[in-house]
């Protein structure tokens, strides 16, 4: 009877690491093939993304991709590498990813609604690219985010009010854009300087609530 007890109790515990090894690889090459959807979205003059092999097991050997522990990727540093092109909803996949750095290139096209779904995001740094389009009120659930820097861009629409509820948000920089409107005063914005917020010319001043709408100037 013992016997047949230790047995059994192995076969779980094999059946359990034999699962969870398999759940692994396929997280991890979803976020493998999110991540090579967005290779195939750039054009890569410099060979930066020259590692991204979508053959391999998981992408946490490419270059410019950090994983956890659990071979599940946390970041992706792609500041400053002469990339242009556009961003892609595939992205959202990336559920443990905590900072995207896109910074200083050359990408157009506008933020996907799916980055909303990077709940574990602590960095979203986009900023002096040619990105077009509004800010996605779907940031707004970004509840881990610390940093919001989207600045020199090309950006319009006012400042989505869900962005106040992030109380975590330490770092909003959205100058030289064309966003509008009137700039948030509530939440983390409280204590915001202005100045990250200049350069936009149809934006107004800090709002008063509850004595004009938000999106004044937008239409």
């Amino acid at each position: 009877m013992a016997a047949t007890r230790f047995w059994t109790s192995t076969f779980f515990f094999l059946l359990f690491v034999a699962l969870t090894s398999v759940l692994q690889v396929a997280f991890a090459n979803s976020e493998g093939d999110a991540l090579y959807t967005l290779r195939r979205s750039l054009t890569d003059p410099d060979n930066v993304l020259q590692s991204w092999d979508p053959t391999l097991v998981n992408p946490c050997t490419w270059f410019h991709i950090t994983c956890n522990q659990d071979n599940r990727v946390t970041r992706v540093d792609l500041g400053n590498s002469n990339l242009s092109g556009h961003l892609v909803p595939e992205l959202g996949r990336l559920e443990h990813l905590q900072y995207l750095e896109l910074y200083k290139n050359n990408i157009h096209g506008t933020i996907p609604d799916e980055l909303g779904n990077l709940k574990s995001l602590i960095s979203l740094d986009l900023y002096n690219n040619n990105i077009t389009g509004r800010i996605p009120i779907s940031l707004g659930k970004l509840k881990s985010l610390v940093f919001l820097r989207l600045n020199d861009n090309r950006l319009n629409g006012p400042i989505p009010r869900e962005l106040t509820g992030i109380t975590s948000l330490k770092v909003v920089d959205v100058s030289n854009n064309d966003l509008c409107g009137t700039i948030p005063t509530s939440g983390p914005f409280e204590h915001i300087p202005l100045n990250n917020f200049e350069n936009n010319p149809r934006m107004e001043g800090p709002e008063l609530l509850g004595l004009a709408s938000y999106d004044t100037n937008c239409t």
